[in-house]
């Protein structure tokens, strides 16, 4: 039985874009030019961003930050992510999608690996978006308190 959580990356220019913006990828598999599968192992924190447009514009625009799960752990089901994952942020329309992107670039400016990030940040910044407000950033404080909490917790 697979461990991992396996996501379908797709790339037509100009109608398709489904792609990883951070995570560790542990497996990657090419289907074809188009098309590749790649796998997390359970635990590990991923942004899947799905763009789509047609003949008249931009039809799909989502950020997902999914926590990949454990066999048997619940979990919910996100397109092209199987089994699925805890969702940590889940946001359609460009301009949540693009202040999610600017989240997630800031933890990158204070030298953190976004998937390194405490998991309530991205709640949090589901949440403020969400409610229209914006998120506050999140900072080496608050990095250095997750950090100890994850080890105490081990």
């Amino acid at each position: 039985m697979n461990d991992l959580t396996m996501v379908e990356l797709t790339w037509i220019e100009q109608r398709v874009e489904r792609w990883i913006r951070f995570g560790r990828t542990v497996e990657d598999r090419i289907s074809d030019r188009r098309r590749r599968m790649v796998g997390f192992a359970p635990g590990n924190i991923f942004a899947f961003v799905r763009w789509a447009s047609n003949d008249y514009g931009t039809i799909v625009s989502r950020i997902d930050i999914l926590r990949a799960v454990a066999p048997g752990e619940s979990c919910s089901t996100v397109p092209y992510v199987q089994p699925g994952g805890e969702i940590l942020l889940r946001l359609s329309g460009w301009p949540k999608v693009e202040a999610a992107l600017r989240a997630i670039d800031d933890a990158e400016r204070l030298g953190i690996a976004p998937q390194d990030a405490s998991p309530e940040h991205w709640q949090h910044v589901h949440n403020r978006l969400t409610a229209g407000e914006a998120s506050r950033p999140y900072t080496m404080k608050q990095h250095r308190a997750w950090l100890l909490r994850r080890r105490v917790q081990a």
